[in-house]
């Protein structure tokens, strides 16, 4: 199941890539949300092959994920892939510059079920499928608007 939106950002695309790829701070951020996060590559800069396994509760059961980044082109565009033991899942963040002080973030999710409670729970999010992008536009529109926050801050 794929769904996608985009938002647009008022920053230039060079610092709100750079707000995107602040991955220290969403490993802060999944830390204090209770998750248990361990970067498993030895990269020293952002980049292709960056990698991570994370552990949190979701609906009442501890779920493992790898997370890898397999592209990353500054300030354009990144993929990442997620797998775990039922689903996989890859979100992809695309950026153009509208102009020089506007940026278009379009971002998608696609998940592919591997077992037969991750199909049922997929096929349960496409019967529900406009509630389900309702509220995935709203949480990347409140994500768009925090990353534009964060951008005004650091260009202040």
């Amino acid at each position: 199941m794929k769904i996608a939106t985009r938002e647009d950002i008022a920053a230039p695309i060079e610092v709100v890539f750079a707000q995107l790829a602040d991955f220290d701070g969403y490993e802060r951020a999944a830390l204090r949300r209770g998750a248990e996060v361990t970067r498993t590559d030895d990269l020293s800069v952002p980049g292709i092959g960056m990698s991570w396994n994370a552990a949190f509760d979701y609906r009442g059961k501890e779920r493992k994920v790898r997370i890898e980044l397999t592209d990353y082109d500054p300030p354009n565009a990144m993929i990442l892939a997620t797998h775990s033991t039922g689903a996989d899942i890859v979100i992809v963040i695309d950026l153009v510059a509208m102009s020089k002080t506007r940026t278009r973030m379009n971002l998608s999710v696609d998940t592919r079920p591997r077992s037969l409670p991750a199909k049922v729970f997929v096929q349960s999010l496409k019967l529900a499928r406009s509630s389900v992008l309702k509220r995935f536009r709203k949480r990347v529109a409140d994500f768009a608007g925090d990353l534009e926050d964060r951008c005004k801050r650091r260009m202040a």
